[in-house]
């Protein structure tokens, strides 16, 4: 694919007030909302079979994972700080969090399966050129001849269209 190598931001320095502490959270919150609210649209286009239109959230799905990683690594960071602090900030994040990692599993059985049935058209047609291409001959001995290797034609796939 074509890929751009992009700066990973910075992770912050490390919390030591309880304003920073909520700061924090809510911006794991609004990149986590976000997230979700991309995740779910691909969701609902690939189950659509608009695979196409999913693949064009991409950029902004990558962009925010992106700041969800680093936004998760510095609360890690300030994970004893928020225990001391904000003990019930730190557990509605977590629950916000495993909702989270519940509809990112629904989107990830969507995709798979999406892949699963592509992958199985995809070689399912593959089978019926390759049947095709082979000639159907015998050995002396009645049994059916093995195809060589020059009567295997390679499938072709155009990712473009």
């Amino acid at each position: 694919m074509n890929q751009r190598p992009q700066a990973k931001p910075a992770p912050l320095a490390p919390i030591s007030t309880p304003v920073e502490a909520r700061k924090l959270a809510e911006d794991l919150m609004e990149v986590m909302s976000a997230l979700l609210g991309i995740i779910e649209r691909e969701t609902e286009l690939v189950r659509a079979g608009n695979v196409r239109e999913a693949m064009r959230l991409e950029e902004k799905k990558g962009e925010l994972s992106r700041r969800y990683m680093v936004t998760v690594e510095n609360l890690k960071n300030a994970q004893k700080y928020l225990a001391q602090v904000s003990p019930e900030l730190l557990t509605t994040l977590r629950r916000h969090h495993d909702t989270f990692r519940a509809m990112l599993q629904i989107n990830l059985t969507v995709l798979a399966t999406a892949h699963a049935v592509s992958e199985g058209i995809v070689r399912g047609v593959n089978a019926e050129v390759q049947r095709k291409n082979i000639p159907n001959t015998y050995t002396a001995s009645g049994q059916r001849a093995v195809p060589g290797p020059r009567n295997i034609t390679p499938l072709s796939v155009s990712r473009s269209l």
